[in-house]
């Protein structure tokens, strides 16, 4: 059984990596910043349309990076669409936690974290862990109006 949830988590990542979603540089985009991971090289820009609200009306991304990073990015992407700025925030530290944690820490119910869980591996090498954060680094960034980022 973990054999078989380990191919279908690969298979998400690879899915994604090759097919990102929302990569594309939106025109009317209000929000930017570039994120870079000196350690491989991934490197991207975070695209947000938020408005008077606080609300992520838009996410998308560009750039280049490995799989794990291009993953990341898409499913974040996906997943931001209609949320507040703080819950952006939250999800991103709860994402962070998901990444860098014991594993055995209690399961969330939340279907954004679940669908996060496929990227929970990189907690098995630590390096890797900049490459799934460096996105949500960067949409934070964007979101605080920093132009730059970087995971070092």
């Amino acid at each position: 059984m973990l054999d078989e949830l380990r191919d279908l988590y690969q298979e998400v990542i690879l899915d994604h990596g090759k097919n990102p979603r929302n990569f594309r540089h939106p025109e009317d985009a209000n929000r930017t910043a570039h994120g870079f991971n000196p350690m491989c090289g991934d490197t991207l820009f975070v695209y947000l349309k938020v408005d008077e609200k606080g609300v992520i009306q838009d996410c998308s991304f560009m750039g280049k990076g490995c799989a794990i990073s291009t993953a990341s990015a898409s499913l974040m992407t996906e997943i931001l669409k209609g949320k507040k700025e703080d819950e952006a925030r939250t999800l991103f530290e709860r994402f962070h936690q998901l990444c860098t944690e014991d594993p055995s820490a209690e399961e969330s119910e939340d279907d954004d974290m679940e669908r996060l869980e496929v990227l929970s591996g990189v907690r098995e090498f630590p390096v890797r862990v900049k490459c799934a954060t460096l996105a949500w680094h960067t949409m934070s960034a964007a979101l605080d109006g920093q132009e730059e980022v970087t995971t070092e």
